[in-house]
């Protein structure tokens, strides 16, 4: 049976199931389809399913023509039905994975898409966890769930975890050139994840084994907590230097010339997307079961949330030097996304940066060509067009994230601008920046 599972995986005969057709899952889909699998996508959403069966795309990072292509081939079709993912070989689960209001990690996505799976799991059958989740979540957590069957893993169906590492608007590294990283239940269950992973990339050094399910898991939180941990010591140092009189970015600058030992991140208003806000709390929240407290990342988590009130801060100084409260000021902000180029606004701090500012009494609007609107406390904004920012007249202008905005134009106008992210440059008298 494995060899023949074995078989049809390298041959690319066998039908892949995702399940979550999100900024993980989709892109993950379309990419099994196109290089020759059967691939049936996993919705909950229904207009998420009907979209993409019409050839439409919710994804930035996955064009409405590919999709398009792939269902006129009748390669690629998305469903909300559990029964229409009876007959495939193996199966990814890219569900969201938040934490709640006390950071404690929220499974019920995974659960959900577990019992899907579990409804039509039989022998000989890949079952690959990708959600970004805590070590032991495969083992203790989605196993158990697939065994209430009566099948075991490792014996009659194969288990292993591989993460996801995309990077959403990154034009340079995409699902078939950023190495995988996958651990399986047993040593044959990693052999499995592996040939099917390998027929995905454009090259063979690109899967990387590890030796178990919790390598994999706590591999993808390293990643992600490295990062967390970097940004907030120059978010530490920005306030630093600003105390000091420095230019935090002319530091940065001097120190990426070090071609060994550094690697240069740069300060904002904190971290935001599904990931690096998430991960360390993941990480965290494991440790306290073998009673360890992780300090380091948690200061870490703690420095880059209160980013967010030390940029108004800043602004409301800003406006301070023109005489002007904050209370009552308009403010326009550029980016509502978590990052630039992207719509993803999930854990998005400029929109944290924005409720903060209503709060405060401040008349909040803001320009993103990725988000046309965006709900911020109780009111729904609706993004201003790129083309008006020239004629704007707020009293301060807050970069919020990195893009294509036209600050020197602004600056020619005489407008206030407060650039939390350094998309403009060197300052001048009318441009501050963190």
């Amino acid at each position: 049976m494995t060899e023949t599972l074995a078989h049809r995986l390298a041959s690319r005969e066998a039908v892949i199931g995702v399940l979550g057709l999100g900024y993980v899952g989709l892109p993950l889909a379309i990419s099994f389809a196109e290089v020759g699998y059967r691939v049936v996508g996993f919705d909950v959403s229904a207009a998420v399913v009907a979209g993409l069966n019409a050839g439409a795309s919710h994804i930035d990072d996955v064009a409405p023509t590919r999709v398009q292509a792939l269902v006129q081939q009748q390669t690629f079709r998305a469903t909300d039905a559990v029964s229409d993912i009876s007959d495939c070989d193996a199966m990814f689960i890219c569900v969201p994975t938040p934490f709640d209001k006390a950071k404690t990690p929220d499974l019920s996505y995974v659960e959900s898409a577990t019992r899907a799976v579990a409804k039509v799991l039989r022998r000989g059958m890949l079952v690959i966890l990708q959600s970004t989740t805590y070590p032991g979540t495969t083992t203790e957590f989605v196993r158990p769930i697939l065994e209430e069957t009566g099948l075991r893993a490792g014996t009659d169906f194969h288990l292993a975890f591989s993460p996801e590492r995309v990077d959403p608007g990154n034009a340079k590294w995409n699902v078939r050139n950023t190495p995988k990283v996958v651990g399986g239940l047993t040593p044959q269950c990693t052999e499995l994840a592996k040939t099917l992973l390998l027929s995905l990339m454009d090259d063979a050094s690109l899967v990387r084994t590890v030796e178990s399910p919790d390598v994999a898991e706590m591999a993808k939180l390293l990643e992600n907590t490295y990062r967390a941990v970097n940004i907030a010591l120059v978010n530490e140092l920005a306030q630093l230097c600003h105390e000091m009189g420095i230019d935090v970015w002319s530091v940065i600058d001097a120190a990426a010339t070090k071609p060994f030992g550094f690697q240069a991140f740069y300060p904002g208003i904190g971290p935001g997307g599904h990931c690096i806000p998430v991960d360390p709390f993941y990480l965290a929240w494991k440790a306290r079961e073998y009673d360890f407290q992780t300090r380091f990342i948690e200061l870490a988590a703690d420095i880059n949330d209160q980013m967010a009130a030390y940029v108004i801060a800043r602004m409301q100084d800003v406006l301070n030097e023109r005489s002007i409260s904050l209370r009552g000021a308009r403010i326009l902000c550029l980016g509502a996304a978590f990052k630039s180029g992207v719509s993803d606004v999930r854990n998005s701090r400029a929109i944290h940066v924005m409720e903060l500012l209503r709060e405060r009494g401040a008349v909040v609007s803001y320009c993103d060509p990725h988000v046309p609107s965006v709900r911020v406390g109780a009111e729904v904004l609706q993004s201003i067009d790129v083309g008006d920012i020239n004629g704007s007249d707020a009293d301060l202008v807050a970069v919020l994230v990195g893009g294509q905005w036209p600050l020197a134009a602004l600056a020619n106008r005489g407008v206030t601008v407060f650039d939390a992210v350094n998309a403009g440059g060197a300052p001048d008298e009318h441009r501050q920046r963190l």
